[in-house]
């Protein structure tokens, strides 16, 4: 789970820094800056008052009012260009950047790789680290989200042999299968005479994904699709704790909140969400751990979750909970999205149907489906990063420490970019190099749904082999058809698809 909603991170607190005498400019070579680079100041941006800095823009009668998400970076690259100044305001985090310029990303995630700073979930970190914990736990490591430094970096370096590794991963391929064709029998069961699933779609979805997910995580099925899972069953609680996490830190971490200071109404609350998150997740993994101490010896390859607890037993349920957290809402809008784009362009479906249906083990469209999916409608807007060192960029000065964004969401819709942005053209992933809409002629970080170097996505390829599995079984038995306007997207710390859900399945 990589960044974060960039329109809210529009309200974040003023943040004073002095300013050194070099920059690193394009190809990381420290250069004197001297009078030859504008001060961020003067980096475009809406225009800004004292102490309210630009607040007023966002507040009614504001131009930015209620404006949000693609619309709001539309809106900004429009009037403002490839880079924007958004000032803080009191009881928020630092100022930001945004940029919305591919080389200028390149730049400074390349030049960040080494231990980059990853920002966000502000208020999960300081449940981790301080929140009734001794100054001893609050050194301890905390997880891959709330961790950065020689922490971040030990606990990265311990996981990702086991979580990265392609064969590994590849282990769990029957499982999931199993899982998928669980979840088809499942919403047969709950089709109505028009083939509409009854029910909230997306929290079918989230059931899918929090099984799957738990296959990876804990090594076995806890029984999300069971028909008669009760209302209060620990699954559903775990899915609704994390649906009201993500939009509770949303309020916390990326809006104006004066938390840091005293105990807020909302921030109790996210305490008491924390607390309740990491004792659902301990009561799932507690059972798995159980259970493998029961599981008889054999031949087979030891699961994710073996594998860690042979390293570290702490590292081994901090990965685990945070898999829970991380991979149920954001494979679920994946899933949605895509089945969305395929039901308004059935030729493309039909094409993907043949593609899954053969007997080719290579399914290099069904690959271009997510691919092309994850560029129109992402789960996450873009990258953020702290700086570590001053930069260069498109003629500005940008100081130490200071928050950068970079806007992937809309770059990847750029007519520049992708040709025919707002079509649906898996075929651009897999066509020749001289064909125009060949996806290589873009620039390789205007597209990144899964974020870059060190701290990119950890479970990337456990979510692609979910998704990859599931709507290949969704198409092989669906005729999947939409019915009135498109689903509304809520940007929040996930880009959040809310529906209404007019999806149609039919029997093939």
């Amino acid at each position: 789970m990589q960044t974060t909603k960039l329109s809210l991170l529009i309200k974040l607190a003023a943040n004073n820094r002095n300013i050194v005498r070099t920059v690193v400019s394009s190809n990381s070579v420290t250069v004197n800056v001297s009078d030859q680079l504008k001060p961020l100041t003067q980096i475009p941006g809406p225009s800004s008052f004292p102490i309210i800095n630009q607040l007023h823009h966002f507040l009614p009668g504001g131009s930015l009012y209620k404006i949000d998400g693609f619309e709001l970076l539309e809106k900004f690259y429009k009037e403002y260009g490839p880079i924007v100044r958004l000032d803080g305001i009191i009881g928020g985090t630092p100022a930001l950047v945004i940029i919305f310029d591919a080389e200028s990303a390149a730049q400074v995630l390349r030049s960040e790789n080494w231990m980059p700073i990853r920002p966000g979930f502000h208020s999960l970190e300081y449940y981790r680290k301080h929140h009734n914990k001794s100054r001893e736990d609050s050194l301890k490591p905390t997880g891959l989200i709330t961790d950065h430094g020689d922490n971040w970096k030990q606990f990265r370096s311990k996981v990702n042999p086991i979580m990265m590794q392609p064969k590994t991963i590849k282990l769990y391929s029957s499982a999931l299968d199993e899982v998928a064709l669980d979840m088809i029998a499942r919403m047969r069961s709950i089709r109505n005479d028009k083939n509409i699933l009854e029910g909230k779609f997306d929290i079918e979805m989230n059931l899918w994904a929090l099984e799957s997910i738990s296959v990876m995580a804990l090594g076995g099925r806890i029984g999300c699709l069971d028909p008669n899972l009760a209302e209060d069953s620990p699954e559903r609680k775990l899915i609704q704790c994390v649906h009201d996490i993500f939009k509770v830190s949303d309020e916390l971490d990326f809006k104006p909140s004066l938390w840091r200071y005293f105990p807020t109404k909302t921030f109790k609350r996210a305490m008491n969400l924390y607390d309740e998150q990491q004792k659902l997740a301990k009561h799932f993994v507690d059972k798995a751990v159980k259970e493998l101490k029961t599981k008889s010896k054999s031949d087979e390859e030891d699961s994710v979750l073996e594998k860690l607890l042979a390293v570290d037993e702490e590292i081994a349920y901090i990965m685990a909970s945070d898999m829970l957290f991380a991979g149920v809402d954001t494979a679920a809008n994946t899933i949605i999205a895509t089945l969305y784009l395929l039901a308004t362009n059935q030729e493309k479906q039909n094409k993907l149907r043949e593609e899954v249906t053969s007997t080719h083990d290579k399914r290099s469209y069904l690959k271009a489906c997510i691919k092309e999916s994850l560029r129109m409608m992402p789960v996450v807007s873009g990258n953020l990063r702290q700086t570590t060192k001053e930069y260069n960029i498109l003629g500005y000065r940008i100081p130490k420490d200071h928050y950068l964004t970079f806007a992937h969401s809309y770059l990847s819709m750029m007519e520049s970019e992708f040709p025919r942005p707002t079509e649906f053209i898996p075929e651009r992933w897999i066509a020749e190099k001289d064909d125009p809409l060949y996806y290589g002629k873009a620039h390789p970080f205007a597209f990144s749904p899964f974020g870059f170097g060190a701290r990119s996505c950890i479970g990337r390829r456990i979510a692609e082999l979910e998704v990859e599995t599931f709507l290949a079984r969704v198409i092989e038995n669906f005729q999947v058809e939409w019915f009135g306007p498109p689903p509304k997207i809520t940007p929040a710390s996930l880009n959040y698809i809310t529906g209404p859900f007019n999806f149609i399945f039919k029997d093939v």
